[in-house]
């Protein structure tokens, strides 16, 4: 069985869904990085055709039922799946009716496949407090009823931390949860604002390889570190493979989690990633499950959810407990 907490709907949209919204004549050079992608702005051009397909809410429920059945395929039986409410208002949607409709399709998905799923709802750092703000309040609507927490997301490195804090105070008043894209571009100041903000989880993180003291205060503060190898290799946020931290990480008792980021433009599946990972980094079976074991404990699941979840993988009922 597997867990995944750090997965983009936009980047994840199978080819058939999107050449059933799009055309036949999508091909898949338009929807996958190339394996000498030179950088994260070239990665991001793959996100320009799946938008399209969630402008209406028909688009919206496909997509939530396509991922679902990507998910099933492998044998996930939880999933986080994250996406930006607001870029889908193109054709005059409101944050509310985008949000429900992904809901729908999701849940119609976990009816026909049994797959357990939350949403998580990113801000986008390019966007105002305003645009932010709207959409959040918007998906506060629908928190513990298929949202489980917010996101920060967009580019790091024009738009740091700092600038978010107060957008994410007001989140922690509308007592929702949330994770942060952060240390992806290099920067490890990113870690430790988006801690000191009330992250419970970091997306990425890479930025405090070699860093003890925000290694330390990730311990400490029982966060969750959401590391996506394949794709931190195809943007160039690591320059090669030796420098990828995951071994570092969990040799300093991180609560480390593998995931895709993006199913599709990575070309990834979770089975894909581990793979990578223990032909890479000379990750064990025992790792393999410890880390999968983390992904449930940091996971924005409720007790019934995450006790299910840790006997599927044989965990016992007492280190359940004791989340």
């Amino acid at each position: 069985m597997k867990v995944e907490l750090h997965c983009h709907l936009d980047g994840s949209l199978s080819p058939s869904y999107i050449r059933s919204q799009l055309g036949e004549d999508i091909t898949l050079s338009q929807l996958q990085v190339s394996e000498d992608c030179r950088n994260l702005a070239e990665y991001l051009e793959k996100f320009d055709l799946p938008l399209l397909c969630m402008q209406t809410e028909e688009g919206l429920r496909r997509a939530g039922y396509d991922f679902i059945q990507s998910c099933a395929a492998e044998n996930v039986q939880y999933v986080e799946v994250r996406f930006a409410p607001m870029l889908s208002l193109q054709k005059g949607l409101s944050p509310e009716h985008v949000i429900q409709a992904v809901l729908e399709g999701l849940e119609q998905g976990k009816q026909k496949f049994a797959v357990d799923y939350q949403v998580i709802v990113c801000a986008m750092r390019h966007h105002s407090q305003e645009e932010n703000l709207r959409m959040l309040k918007a998906a506060r609507l629908f928190l513990r009823e298929g949202v489980c927490a917010a996101d920060l997301a967009g580019n790091e490195a024009a738009y740091p931390m700092t600038e978010f804090v107060e957008l994410f105070d007001q989140v922690k008043k509308m007592n929702m949860p949330f994770t942060i894209h952060a240390g992806e571009c290099g920067n490890a100041k990113n870690i430790r604002d988006a801690i000191e903000a009330g992250a419970k989880r970091i997306g990425h993180g890479i930025a405090m390889r070699g860093n003890g003291e925000i290694q330390k205060l990730c311990r400490e503060r029982h966060i969750g570190i959401e590391m996506c190898p394949r794709s931190n290799l195809q943007t160039k946020a690591v320059e090669e493979l030796s420098r990828y931290p995951l071994r570092e990480f969990l040799d300093h008792g991180l609560l480390v989690t593998i995931n895709t980021d993006n199913r599709t433009v990575s070309n990834s599946t979770l089975t894909k990633e581990f793979q990578f990972v223990q032909e890479s980094f000379g990750i064990t079976d025992e790792e393999m499950m410890q880390m999968t074991g983390n992904a449930i404990e940091v996971s924005f699941a409720g007790d019934e959810v995450k006790e299910r979840l840790y006997r599927e993988l044989n965990f016992s009922i007492e280190k359940s407990g004791k989340m």
